[in-house]
């Protein structure tokens, strides 16, 4: 039988090392395993954070998720997605699309017509409060990300998280998640009948896309024929896929895919 290739998507702040850990697992279960970075992010971390690409400011929604789609269209096979955070929404795009046997969006940003609940406006506050922050490269601080992305790790190991793993982001993209309303940069075809089955993923200590989004947005495919699953991981954060347990959630992905075969 012929190995099976999962594509692993990053969401913002982040690059593809936050699948480290997932890479290892699901390369030692017979899966071969890709964690493209986005555009312009396929550098050193610490180059990175010192001297970000200019180009980076121009990316949105559309330009990461066309980048992702020519990865996905040179390999032999449709792989399996899996996108976490902003990935998330990459993933259901990627789907819509035709593209992936199968996909798994974990903590997913919401796609047009998923309205933010007041706590995830909250978290998004330092962003969209950024004066021209559409056009700019954009940081988060230590301690907005130990407050609402690092919040399941231990207080003692977050300041090396952050250290280890963040970067800074285009701005557009936020911007255009906040606006949603008003394009369709994030929308998708809940009622696209012929996409790969997909499972959407909450976790009930997510401070960033708090769990109750994750279900509205698993809600609004009640009318496709498509398979669609949803899991909450109560005891989870956002960062679900690094911080400690992080094995629960592999497992359980790798039983969906068992149950899919």
């Amino acid at each position: 039988m012929d190995r099976q290739t999962i594509v692993f998507i990053h969401g913002a702040w982040v690059t593809g090392h936050c699948w480290d850990n997932f890479h290892g697992y699901f390369q030692a279960k017979g899966y071969d395993c890709l964690a493209p970075n986005w555009p312009y992010d396929d550098r050193p971390i610490a180059e990175l954070r010192a001297a970000p690409a200019p180009e980076l400011a121009t990316l949105g929604v559309g330009e990461i998720v066309a980048h992702y789609a020519g990865i996905i269209s040179q390999l032999p096979q449709p792989p399996i997605i899996i996108g976490h955070s902003f990935g998330g929404l990459f993933t259901q795009m990627l789907l819509d699309k035709g593209l992936g046997k199968a996909g798994v969006a974990l903590n997913a940003a919401p796609p047009k017509g998923v309205f933010p609940t007041p706590a995830a406006v909250l978290g998004s506050l330092p962003v969209l409060t950024t004066w021209q922050g559409w056009r700019k490269i954009l940081t988060t601080s230590e301690s907005h990300f130990s407050q609402y992305f690092a919040n399941g790790f231990p207080a003692a190991e977050r300041a090396s998280v952050f250290q280890t793993y963040v970067v800074p982001t285009p701005g557009r993209i936020f911007f255009q998640a906040a606006t949603a309303l008003f394009h369709n940069h994030l929308a998708i075809n809940f009622h696209n009948h012929n996409r790969a089955p997909l499972l959407l993923t909450a976790g009930g200590a997510d401070k960033t896309v708090p769990a109750g989004l994750n279900r509205t947005n698993y809600q609004k495919y009640a009318q496709s024929r498509a398979r669609t699953d949803f899991k909450l991981f109560p005891e989870r954060s956002h960062t679900l896929i690094m911080e400690p347990g992080w094995e629960e959630v592999a497992a359980y992905i790798e039983s969906w895919l068992d149950a899919l075969a």
